[in-house]
């Protein structure tokens, strides 16, 4: 397109309208991923409700909600944003203990937060987590959608198993014959077709709880709008919202990585908070970023834009208040099937290859187990990504500790010793710094050169200082020489004002 073009008002128009109306095989991969997704929402949704303890009506539009806004308002494009778990089981005590309109008032709250957090810079703090803790991320997150289909294969009839084997077989091998149609979808139709021609009983969508028949009406909560109400909401809608954040920063991180492009973290935090807000006026529990459905977006899928994501919504709502008894219909052991795929997808074998592991450092290795036991152990993505993280500043704290050094030159006549400082000096490397010094035999005149070191907080000014001072009760001068002009400048700043008293 020429300049020129691009001046005139229709140039731009053109320009703004999004990639999948210029390209009709855009068009339809995004249609048909969000009919996918939008059948692989709903027994996600309404389990996620019975963990809320509340009606199903209530995750199926939440996610419905969330979806179609996040489509329009979020960072990162593709992106599947639904009731989730990880949200469901923050709050189902505040539902247990005060009902569903404190529920929705603190997801309202939530909401409200993730805005707050969002226009304050927490996106950045996503290049502080190690590569290593974001695969825990991801091998977690399909353990637990892997584990999250297991209860679905407990105690069921025996046909559910060909069912599921009937499935993967399809979604492997379809792909082979063409791509034009998802083959999660192929497979759906298929099995579903199947059990309700051959009459084969087994457990359905609809044994999961009833769908809606109307779509959700917008209204304020049931809560007295009181100091009480929000000290009693707060704690839940704080936690909800770290969660939610944590979830969908890291999920839109993975999605960044697997389609090579590039997402507005602050924007999505913005876009999550909005999506909350909405959804508790129109009477949903919340939700954040959903790995699984994600993965069947843009891996399995093949989804790229907004699009995907509005109609994963939209066909949601469709789905359940138009062809509700359809639906009902659909065998578990389909979605399982879809599902388990997708954990085989989402998986990352290459770090638990053996010759991975034989090359990769013991600590970044630990650092990914240790992510994966306790996001497993905990259901909680967010425990498993902080406590991923502090294992990692461990970690990294001890082995950086151990890169200060000090080398001695004494002059030939014996009236100046030279220590030679070289490394990282911060609270973990320096605090061995001060028995490194012979205080007694050494000579009248001491000088420490720092120019191969770097100061970077008070501990290790405290530490220089506390150097100076045992030579100075032995009447023995020290000279610091070769600051970089950080290090200088910090310690010109604290010297001296670090003793116990002040």
């Amino acid at each position: 397109m020429s300049s020129a073009s691009l001046t005139s008002p229709a140039g731009r128009l053109r320009a703004l309208r999004p990639d999948w109306l210029e390209d009709p095989k855009v068009w339809r991969t995004e249609i048909l991923a969000g009919l996918v997704v939008a059948l692989a929402l709903i027994p996600e949704a309404i389990s996620f409700s019975i963990i809320a303890g509340v009606d199903p009506a209530i995750g199926l539009f939440a996610s419905f909600t969330m979806a179609v806004t996040i489509a329009i308002v979020g960072g990162r494009r593709a992106m599947i944003s639904a009731a989730t778990g990880a949200v469901a089981l923050v709050i189902a005590p505040l539902n247990r203990e005060h009902g569903l309109g404190y529920l929705v008032a603190a997801v309202i709250l939530a909401g409200v937060f993730q805005v707050l957090l969002g226009a304050l810079g927490v996106a950045r703090l996503m290049r502080f987590i190690p590569r290593s803790v974001m695969v825990g991320f991801v091998n977690s997150l399909a353990v637990l959608i892997f584990m999250a289909q297991v209860p679905e294969l407990r105690n069921v009839p025996w046909a559910v198993y060909p069912l599921v084997a009937a499935g993967l077989a399809l979604m492997v091998f379809f792909p082979k014959v063409t791509t034009v149609v998802p083959a999660p979808l192929v497979s759906i139709v298929i099995l579903t077709v199947v059990t309700l021609a051959a009459g084969i009983a087994v457990p359905t969508v609809g044994d999961k709880g009833a769908l809606p028949s109307s779509l959700p009406v917008p209204g304020l909560p049931d809560v007295p709008f009181t100091l009480d109400t929000l000290t009693t909401i707060a704690p839940y809608a704080f936690a909800m919202a770290l969660v939610g954040l944590m979830e969908s920063l890291m999920t839109a991180k993975l999605v960044d990585e697997i389609t090579d492009t590039h997402s507005n973290k602050t924007r999505e935090s913005i876009g999550q908070g909005i999506a909350n807000v909405v959804t508790g006026f129109f009477g949903g529990m919340g939700g954040c970023a959903m790995i699984g459905q994600t993965m069947i977006n843009v891996k399995v899928s093949g989804a790229r834009t907004r699009l995907s994501t509005f109609l994963a919504g939209a066909f949601l709502m469709v789905l359940c208040i138009v062809f509700g008894p359809v639906v009902s219909d659909i065998p578990m052991g389909a979605l399982v099937a879809v599902m388990v795929m997708v954990s085989f997808a989402t998986f990352d074998w290459h770090s638990v290859a053996p010759k991975t592991l034989k090359r990769m450092p013991a600590g970044e290795t630990t650092v990914m187990l240790i992510t994966v036991a306790a996001v497993v152990a905990t259901h909680n993505l967010a425990v498993g990504v902080v406590t991923g993280s502090i294992t990692a500043m461990v970690i990294f704290a001890k082995r950086v500790a151990r890169l200060a050094d000090v080398t001695v030159v004494t002059d030939p006549d014996g009236t100046t010793v030279v220590y030679r400082v070289t490394g990282e000096l911060f609270f973990a490397s320096s605090n061995d710094l001060v028995g490194r010094f012979d205080y007694a035999t050494d000579p009248d005149k001491v000088v420490i050169d720092l120019s191969g070191a770097h100061i970077w907080d008070a501990s290790s000014v405290a530490t220089l200082d506390a150097v100076q001072t045992k030579y100075a009760q032995r009447g023995k001068t020290v000279e610091i020489t070769g600051l970089n002009a950080p290090s200088a400048d910090l310690h010109g700043k604290l010297t001296g004002e670090l003793a116990a008293g002040h």
